[in-house]
C-alpha cells in the first residue's frame, strides 16, 4: 500500500482544504509513444473503483486501480526545489528493517 510522509500529508491537506472530501488523485494515462504515465490531480471525490487512503490529519489520496498497483510499494513525499516550489515525489519504500514513513 502507498505510504505517505508527514510532509506529503500536510501538503495534500493544504491543497485540498478549500473543498470538503476532496483529495489528491493518482491515475495512469496511456501515452502514444511513451507507454503509460502517472497523472496527479486534485479531485472533489474518488471515482468508482478508486482506492481511498486517508491520514489522521485528514489528507486523502484517491488511487485509480492501475495507479494503486503501481504505487503499492512506494512512498509519497514532498520536496522543495531551488525556487521554493513544492513537488510531490514517489520513492521506493524502505526495507522492513529501515525507517518507515507515516501512514
Amino acid at each position: 500500500m502507498l505510504a505517505m510522509t508527514d510532509a506529503a500529508a500536510e501538503a495534500i491537506s493544504a491543497l485540498t482544504a478549500q473543498q470538503e472530501n476532496s483529495g489528491l488523485r493518482f491515475s495512469v494515462q496511456a501515452q502514444q509513444d511513451a507507454g503509460a504515465q502517472l497523472a496527479l490531480s486534485v479531485a472533489n471525490e474518488p471515482e468508482d473503483g478508486d482506492q481511498v487512503l486517508g491520514t489522521e490529519g485528514g489528507a486523502k489520496v484517491f488511487l485509480e486501480p492501475q495507479a494503486a498497483e503501481f504505487l503499492d510499494d512506494k512512498v509519497l513525499d514532498v520536496q522543495q526545489d531551488d525556487q521554493g516550489q513544492l513537488n510531490f515525489a514517489v520513492m521506493q519504500q524502505a526495507s522492513a528493517d529501515g525507517d518507515q514513513p507515516a501512514q
